[in-house]
């Protein structure tokens, strides 16, 4: 999935991207913690779930195919000169083929692919890279230990806000939990940007009340929503 076709389907536009951006440094203005954003826009490329479905709708019409064997090799004889032995297994084994190379194209529609792979999975999927950009971007390097990631993945609709351990020592996960859940329900909604923006700004609080913005409050994290879609 590309970046422009991830923003279009979140609704992105540039200049929701500069509000989102201008929410991160109005929260961190008071705050000596740091927000980084992230969006992906999968977690997983999940190639093993959907080559297995696919190959379970093959099956599928493989059997629905079988009891016209006799009307497949009727039409063969009425327009071809010669019908061998192998030409209805090659029948068969052709549209099997065809069906699950098909078949797996069209399980890489994210609606489709939220169906077929396990809740499990996903989750899984999600926490592992969410934690992956957490170490990649940076956001564990702060001076204060107050750095947290919001990271969402776009084809689960998932969402997971980790926090450093300077932040984890004085606020409980269960809140950033909270905040992940109502951005997750945003996302679903379609209020993407006003997602993000409320939950920064639920994380701007949080972070204000523990770790207050002070004299020397240097910006170490970018500011704006990163974006993981390619």
């Amino acid at each position: 999935m590309t970046t422009g076709y991830l923003l279009k389907k979140t609704n992105l536009s540039d200049r929701e991207l500069d509000e989102i951006k201008a929410a991160v440094k109005k929260a961190e203005s008071r705050t000596s913690g740091e927000i980084a954003l992230a969006l992906a826009a999968e977690s997983d490329t999940y190639s093993f779930w959907e080559l297995l479905a696919a190959n379970y709708v093959a099956a599928g019409i493989f059997v629905c195919l079988l009891p016209f064997a006799n009307e497949i090799l009727g039409l063969y004889r009425k327009f071809l000169w010669y019908v061998s032995d192998w030409t209805l297994p090659a029948f068969y084994g052709i549209a099997t083929l065809a069906a699950i190379v098909l078949g797996f194209f069209i399980m890489n529609i994210p609606v489709l692919d939220r169906m077929i792979i396990p809740k499990k999975i996903q989750d899984k999927a999600v926490t592992a890279r969410a934690f992956r950009h957490f170490a990649e971007s940076g956001v564990y390097e702060t001076g204060e230990h107050s750095g947290i990631l919001i990271f969402v993945s776009y084809l689960e609709r998932q969402v997971r806000i980790i926090a450093d351990s300077g932040i984890a020592e004085k606020i409980p996960q269960d809140l950033w939990n909270i905040i992940a859940d109502d951005l997750a329900g945003g996302l679903k909604d379609g209020n993407t940007k006003d997602g993000f923006i409320a939950a920064v700004e639920k994380c701007g609080d949080l972070l204000a009340e523990h770790f207050p913005g002070g004299k020397d409050n240097p910006n170490e994290l970018a500011d704006g929503l990163v974006i993981l879609g390619e």
